[in-house]
């Protein structure tokens, strides 16, 4: 049980000092652990409890927290704790009901915590000090750590490392009392079916169900769903709720459990009755910085839609898809970090979720069990870094980076290529071709090799000169293998596996169009790729939208941009013309109906509402907009505005503490940006004019502007 208690130290001196202030903290990635065991548990299909199938680790139970001091004066200090607990002042070990006197000098102040229902926690707020990630911790693993995560001493039996936080700035708001925020909202329309009433919400949404006025002794039977079919087929619906009620007098009721539906059926037994049906939306709060309008209001709609799926599905975590799994895949989330940094630039939503798909060592399986999901984690820090240039998280956490990458290295078959072993899931995608996912499949050791390349990186961070060498030195040679082993000169592409040393003759998009992205290449093997593979009318299709996001940013990267467009429209537009009002896990335009709406043998089994259906988001800020970071947290950035078929676009791209803002259209550029700076880049086959500044020409008809913080750059031109 959770106890709340408060010590006083009080003050022998009075002075006048500012108050200092203070946070709750803890062990390092466990409140991200606790909360995403929290939020996965919730699952339920037709009512029965429906965990996650992999690992799922837990906080430590027994945390204690150090800090040294050196006070002026003597000060009164308030500790609050969740769990049981004992203080420890310079070595002494008093009760947690004690009052003492902290007298002015130096001291060692300990707070030792028990909780094994939630995360241990303190605040602690004094005059001139408070709870902060500078506080020390440890779960008494007897090793101890400094700083930058290397062992320095073992004879004092306790391993420290730096507390963890996240927003939990008053003593009222403990970790352990974190939920999403709601507000009311009405049913769209109320209809009479059968011997029930089916609700519309009007979208898909997700909340809490709210009776109003109900009364009497019976049974509710609700039936979600994201379609109307879904939530009236009560044989087949994904979720629903039965609940028994007794109420003599008229109350209204909200459910326990948030759901994601557009629709739901309700079905009552006895004497029950309501007055009216509405919902509680729950979501978490967050800024749509990132913005993008044009002339064309398909792709203005596209654009809101998907930022309307990215907000569903960013919860308490980065979520696949919010009817179903509601669980943390990492292959969803790496496409949800990159989308977060061209809308919301919540930084806090991609390290929690990397927390938690990291868990905690020893490492016994692959992040949910999936091969090329423990890689996309890998290269997420990697992206992560150029765009936050957060080089604490990195320092905080390279021991765990390291002990992942040993159980990756650990599983080398003897080419030193990766395959999948007893227990591993090699996924790559939902395809609708045949593929073996056997032996050494080209398209995991394409992954691996980028992963190898950020531990180089943080290990060059971290000053691990030694790693850093090693890292590097294990990348390039399995680029080198990548190319030897896996490209074909005869069909000008990489093929997709070799098994028992038998390569295969089949050739798939993955590894081609991701050696585009990781610009593994060189031209010739890039347009190569380009027109044997990603635009080759006989090649193997993708159809969901997972690859699809990676298919189209390759496009982009070789200049496709009136093809991309296109395909936006007819793939994101095709799925607006079925009435979507958040995008799916799937879309094939073959299929008709109910088709649409089933997926792994069930009638209703296919998400509607999937993070990874919202990658316009990224693809019209990046390429379009044409912003990047350039330098680490965009100390420099690049604007390479693009029009494509628009005739005009404008929009805004967040940053770490600001915004970088474009427009364009046939004759006219305006950029400006509110951090850092950078250059802008352009093509004009005539002479172009600016406003201010000056323009500098690097090739015939292409240009570039120096762009320096808080002035508009406006550039006349044929565009």
């Amino acid at each position: 049980m959770k106890r709340i208690l408060t010590v006083l130290f009080f003050v022998l001196i009075t002075f006048s000092l500012s108050a200092q202030d203070a946070t709750w903290i803890y062990y390092p990635g466990d409140f991200e652990i606790w909360l995403g065991n929290e939020m996965q548990n919730r699952r339920t299909e037709r009512g029965g409890f429906f965990p996650p199938f992999w690992k799922m680790d837990s906080h430590y139970v027994a945390v204690e927290f150090s800090t040294k001091l050196d006070l002026p004066v003597a000060e009164e200090v308030e500790i609050y704790v969740e769990g049981k607990y004992n203080i420890k002042l310079d070595g002494k070990i008093l009760p947690a009901y004690d009052k003492i006197i902290i007298p002015a000098g130096k001291h060692s102040l300990n707070i030792k915590v028990h909780n094994q229902a939630h995360v241990p926690a303190i605040y602690v707020k004094g005059q001139t000090f408070g709870s902060d990630e500078s506080w020390k911790v440890t779960f008494e693993d007897k090793e101890w750590i400094d700083e930058s995560g290397k062992a320095s001493d073992t004879s004092s039996g306790t391993a420290y490392l730096q507390a963890g936080r996240w927003n939990f700035n008053s003593p009222d708001t403990p970790p352990s009392e974190f939920k999403l925020a709601v507000i009311p909202m009405a049913a769209a329309g109320t209809e009479k079916k059968r011997a029930g009433e089916l609700i519309d919400f009007g979208k898909e949404t997700f909340g809490y169900v709210k009776f109003h006025q109900l009364k009497g002794k019976g049974r509710l039977n609700i039936y979600y769903g994201e379609s109307s079919e879904e939530a009236l087929s009560t044989t087949h619906c994904e979720t629903l709720d039965r609940i028994d009620m007794d109420n003599t007098s008229a109350n209204d009721f909200t459910l326990e459990d948030s759901k994601a539906y557009r629709y739901i059926y309700i079905e009552t037994e006895g004497d029950l009755s309501y007055s009216s049906v509405s919902m509680l939306y729950e979501y978490l709060p967050l800024d749509h910085r990132g913005q993008f309008r044009c002339d064309d209001e398909l792709i203005n709609r596209i654009w809101d839609i998907s930022a309307y799926t990215m907000h569903l599905t960013s919860r308490e975590f980065f979520i696949d898809g919010i009817k179903r799994d509601r669980w943390i895949w990492s292959g969803d989330a790496y496409q949800s970090y990159l989308m977060n940094y061209y809308l919301f630039f919540d930084s806090p939503s991609v390290t929690r979720t990397m927390l938690n798909l990291r868990g905690k060592d020893p490492v016994i399986s692959h992040m949910n069990t999936i091969m090329d999901y423990t890689f996309y984690w890998f290269i997420g820090i990697y992206d992560y870094l150029q765009y936050t240039g957060d080089r604490e998280f990195v320092k905080r956490f390279y021991p765990r980076m390291q002990s992942l990458m040993d159980f990756c290295l650990s599983r080398r078959n003897g080419n030193g290529m990766m395959e999948g072993l007893a227990g591993d899931w090699v996924f790559i995608d939902w395809a609708d071709f045949k593929m073996s996912k056997s032996g050494e499949v080209s398209f995991e050791q394409l992954l691996f090799c980028r992963s190898l390349e950020t531990m180089a990186l943080c290990a060059d961070i971290m000053g691990d000169i030694e790693n850093e060498a090693r890292y590097a030195s294990l990348a390039s040679d399995l680029k080198s293998k990548l190319f030897t082993s896996f490209w074909s000169a005869n069909k000008n592409a990489f093929i997709h596996n070799r098994e028992n040393g038998v390569m295969s003759e089949q050739v798939t998009p993955f590894t081609n169009m991701f050696a585009v992205l990781f610009d593994y290449l060189d031209a010739e093997k890039t347009k190569a790729v380009k027109d044997n593979v990603l635009l080759n009318p006989d090649a193997l299709k993708i159809t969901t939208p997972y690859m699809r996001f990676y298919e189209l940013e390759a496009l982009c990267m070789l200049g496709e941009y009136r093809h991309v467009l296109k395909e936006i429209r007819d793939y994101w537009g095709g799925m607006l013309n079925l009435g979507a009002t958040s995008f799916w896990e799937k879309y094939n335009p073959d299929e008709t109906g109910t088709e649409h709406l089933a997926m792994y043998g069930r009638p209703f089994g296919k998400s509607l509402c999937h993070a990874w259906g919202a990658s316009p988001i990224y693809l019209l800020g990046k390429y379009y907009l044409g912003v990047k970071p350039e330098k680490e947290g965009y100390k420099e950035f690049s604007i390479r505005p693009v029009l494509g078929d628009l005739k005009w676009m404008e929009g805004s791209v967040p940053t770490p503490k600001g915004d970088i803002k474009v427009y364009m259209d046939k004759k006219q550029i305006k950029v400006s940006a509110t951090e850092g700076e950078g250059y802008l880049y352009f093509t004009s086959p005539d002479k172009p004019k600016i406003n201010i500044g000056s323009i500098e020409q690097i090739a015939t008809d292409n240009y570039k502007v120096k762009i320096d913080t808080g002035k508009e750059y406006i550039i006349s031109g044929k565009f």
